[in-house]
This record gives structure tokens, sequence and C-alpha cells, in this order.
């Protein structure tokens, strides 16, 4: 009867061991996040007035009442004279998340009274002249975003959002590998490139391609940063490999600074 007992237990043990992993797995795989990119097209300075008051007074403060924090508002650190960008980037802890956050945004009344000359703009005076979004969703190897360790004051920071296209869908995955099971994402860790997030794009206007940022102390700290990386014999390795050539066929490379309510 002992010997009954105990193998009883043992069973009991490896079960809930099975269970444990398996559960283990499922809260892993529903940690990857989700990312919504929201680029504002804008014309004239009254326009960005505006649109920077309901995003720090309205629109932020919402998503913070959801439970949603970490929030990126972004403008480049040159605007091009023909228009200006806002760049919005909130994280999603799961698709679904992703997928309400307009629904829940309608039914919170502090949201609609805060925002409401945004929510109500006339056709004519509207707050942006387009919005273009893009959704992604986190690399394997950085299934979350990160809050940059920087010690320069917002003004002086340079936040790097690169975009990489390539030729076809498979070359795209063959990128996305290079920087998963290929060590890239470690690379840029190992360098101190302090990465806010590497992601895959699932919906967006440049198709196949993924986007990441990282960010640093000032446009010099940048610049050193990326020739340490070039010159790095990991790197050199990496990118030689056979199996990761013309994986990129266009990078765009943009020069961002957050604003002052920006979350980081």
């Amino acid at each position: 009867m002992r010997l009954i007992s105990q193998s009883r237990s043992l069973v009991c043990l490896v079960f809930f061991i099975f269970l444990t992993g398996l559960s283990f797995k499922t809260a892993s795989a529903a940690e990857k996040y989700y990312y919504q990119l929201k680029i504002y097209h804008l014309k004239t300075q009254s326009q960005e007035d505006r649109l920077d008051q309901y995003l720090q007074n309205a629109y932020l403060p919402a998503l913070h009442r959801m439970g949603i924090k970490n929030i990126g508002v972004f403008k480049p650190v040159q605007q091009d004279t023909s228009g200006k960008l806002v760049y919005v980037l909130t994280p999603f802890r799961t698709f679904t998340q992703l997928e309400n956050v307009e629904g829940k945004l309608q039914a919170d009344q502090q949201y609609v009274t805060d925002g409401k000359d945004y929510i109500g703009a006339a056709y004519n005076d509207a707050f942006y002249t387009r919005l273009e979004t893009i959704v992604l969703k986190a690399f394997p190897k950085m299934p979350e975003p990160a809050v940059p360790e920087l010690s320069a004051n917002k003004t002086d920071r340079v936040y790097e959002l690169r975009s990489y296209e390539s030729s076809t869908e498979a070359y795209n995955v063959n990128k996305v590998h290079m920087f998963n099971d290929g060590n890239e994402v470690a690379l840029f860790k190992r360098l101190g490139f302090n990465a806010v997030f590497y992601a895959e794009v699932l919906a967006g206007s440049h198709m196949p391609n993924l986007m990441y940022m990282t960010t640093f102390n000032s446009k010099q700290d940048r610049d050193k940063h990326w020739e340490t990386f070039s010159n790095d014999p990991e790197w050199k390795k990496l990118v030689a490999l056979p199996e990761y050539q013309h994986n990129v066929s266009k990078a765009d490379i943009l020069f961002l600074h957050p604003t002052a309510y920006s979350d980081f």
C-alpha cells in the first residue's frame, strides 16, 4: 500500500509539473506585446499645438486609466518643410487589448470630455491632415518594451526608429530570424543600444518590413555606438553568413526626440 501511495504521489507530482510548465508556456506566449504606431501628418503649427494638447491632456491620461503605460510621443529631430509629423507608440499586452482600445476610449466619459475638441473637430478644421497606423508584433527575443536608461535630458536624447523592408515575405522572415536566432538583438543589447522595441510589421504601408527603436543620450552618442557595432567581430561574422544575404532591400532611418509629456 505504501508503494502504491508513493507511486500515486509521484504521478501527481509529474502531472503538476506538466501543468505548471504548460501554464508557464501559455503565460509566456501571452506576454508577447503588440504595438500600435500612429503617425499624424500635419501642415500647420496650429494643428501641432492642438494635437499636443489632445495627446497630453486627453489621450495619454485615458490610456493610463486603462492600465496602459510607457506610451511614447515623438517628433522628428528635423521636421520636413513640407509638413510635420508626430509619432505615438502604444504597447499592448495582447492583441485583444489593442482591438478594444477605441471602444474603451469612447466609453470613458472623462476622455470624451477632455478630448471633445479633437473628437468633434469640423471637417475643415481637423487636428491633422492624415493619420497612418502601423500594427506590430514584438520579437521573441524582446517580447515586451523597455523604458530606456538614459542620463541626458529629454531635449538632448535621440531616438532612432528604423524600418527594414525586404523584397519578398520570405526575405523578411529571414531578416526577422537574423534578429532572433542570429542573435542580432543580443548584439545590440551587449553594445548598449537601449532598445525600446523590436517588432515585425503585421499591417502597414511599407510591407514586408520590420521596425525597431534604439535610444541614445545624443547624436554623438548614437554615432559612436554604431561605429562600435559596425566594427564588432560578432556582427561582421553574422552579416557575412550566406543564409542572411539580400534580406534588406531598403532601410529607412528616422531620428526622433520625445515630447515633454512622453512617458519615456
